[in-house]
C-alpha cells in the first residue's frame, strides 16, 4: 500500500502534548463586545419568550459575534483543533438563558443540525443511570467513553462539536484530546498494513438512529484521506455492535488494526488533558480530533448532577 502524504498545512495540526502551546492559550476570552451582544439577546428573549431552537442571530449583532469569535474559529480550522470560550458570567443567567448564550454562540461558528432521528439538536449531556448495552450512548452514561469522534455512524460528516458545562461531577469527567494526525503519522510509519485496513469500510451500529429504508449500519472507513484532508469517523464499541448485527464477525486482522489503533491513541505523549468549569463553552474539529470523557462518579443530589449541553455544528462553507 502506498501512504498518502500529509499536506504541509496538515502536518501542523499533528501535535503532541510536547509540541502543543501551554494550556493557558486554550481557553478564549469573548471580547466585551461579544460579550455585550450576547447579554441584549439574552434579554431580548427575557422579554420576547419563545422556544431556543427557533432563535437567531440579529443582523445588527452577527457581525459582532462572528467577529469576536474568529480567534476560535481559527484554532478550530487551523490550530490545535479545539478551544474552550468563555469570558462570560455565567452565574448572572439561568440554565435556560446559558443555553441561549451557548446556542447563540454555536450559531456564530457553524450550523447547527440535528443528533438524533427525534430531531434532537440542544442534547443534554449526563449520566442516567443506564448501560451502553442498552443501546444507549456514552453520553447518558458515567462510562469512560474510550477516544472517538462524534456521529461516527452518520450520513453527514459532523464538522464541530460543542459542550457547554452547567454542573461538574464529584469526582472525575476529565476530557481528553488526540489528534489524528499524529496517530495517523505513527500508523504510517510503523504500522502500515493495519492502516490500510482502517482505511476500509466497517460497519458501524446506527445507536437507534435508523430512518425508515436505512440498514442497521453503516459501513464507513475509520480513517481516509481527502485530498491531503484527514478525516477519522470512530467510536470502537459502536463497530463491534454493527458487526454483530451485520452477522459478519471481524476479523483477526481488522481485530488487530483496532488493537494496535487504540494503543496510539492512549499514548500518554500524544494526549491533552484538561477539566471544564461551569460556564465554559468547549468546542472541538470533529473531523481530526478524537476525543475522551474519563469515567466520573456524580453526586447523590439530582440538583447537583453533572450536566453538560451538546451541539453538533456544520462548518459555514
Amino acid at each position: 500500500m502506498s501512504t498518502p502524504t500529509l499536506t504541509r498545512a496538515a502536518a501542523t495540526r499533528a501535535w503532541t502534548a510536547s509540541t502543543l502551546d501551554h494550556p493557558s492559550a486554550w481557553y478564549y476570552s469573548l471580547p466585551a463586545s461579544s460579550v455585550n451582544a450576547l447579554d441584549q439577546m439574552v434579554r431580548e428573549l427575557r422579554d420576547n419568550p419563545r422556544p431556543l431552537t427557533e432563535v437567531s442571530i440579529p443582523v445588527e449583532h452577527t457581525a459582532t459575534l462572528r467577529e469576536g469569535l474568529c480567534p476560535a474559529l481559527e484554532e478550530l480550522e487551523h490550530g490545535r483543533g479545539y478551544v474552550i470560550v468563555r469570558g462570560w458570567d455565567v452565574s448572572a443567567y439561568s440554565e435556560d438563558e446559558a443555553k441561549a448564550t451557548y446556542w447563540l454562540v454555536g450559531q456564530a461558528l457553524g450550523k447547527p443540525f440535528e443528533q438524533n432521528v427525534q430531531g434532537t439538536i440542544l442534547y443534554d449531556v449526563r449520566d442516567t443511570g443506564r448501560s451502553v448495552s442498552e443501546g444507549v450512548r456514552f453520553s447518558v452514561t458515567n462510562a469512560e467513553s474510550s477516544f472517538h469522534t462524534d456521529n461516527s455512524f452518520g450520513e453527514e460528516v459532523l464538522d464541530y462539536v460543542g459542550l457547554l458545562c452547567l454542573k461538574i461531577a464529584r469526582s472525575g469527567g476529565v476530557n481528553q484530546m488526540v489528534s489524528a494526525y499524529a496517530a495517523y503519522e505513527i500508523l504510517a510509519n510503523d504500522y502500515p498494513e493495519e492502516l490500510e485496513v482502517l482505511s476500509r469500510p466497517f460497519h458501524v451500529d446506527r445507536r437507534g438512529g435508523v430512518k425508515e429504508g436505512q440498514a442497521p449500519t453503516a459501513r464507513i472507513p475509520v480513517l481516509e484521506m481527502r485530498d491531503g484532508e484527514l478525516l477519522v469517523r470512530y467510536l470502537r464499541y459502536w463497530i463491534h455492535v454493527g458487526h454483530d448485527k451485520a452477522g459478519e464477525p471481524l476479523t483477526p486482522g481488522q481485530i488487530r488494526a483496532l488493537d494496535t489503533l487504540d494503543a496510539v491513541l492512549n499514548r500518554p505523549e500524544l494526549r491533552a488533558e484538561f477539566a471544564l468549569a461551569p460556564g465554559d463553552m468547549f468546542f472541538l474539529n470533529n473531523r481530526w480530533t478524537l476525543h475522551n470523557r474519563t469515567a466520573f462518579e456524580d453526586y447523590e443530589e439530582l440538583e447537583r448532577r453533572r450536566h453538560l449541553v451538546r451541539l453538533w455544528l456544520q462548518a459555514d462553507q
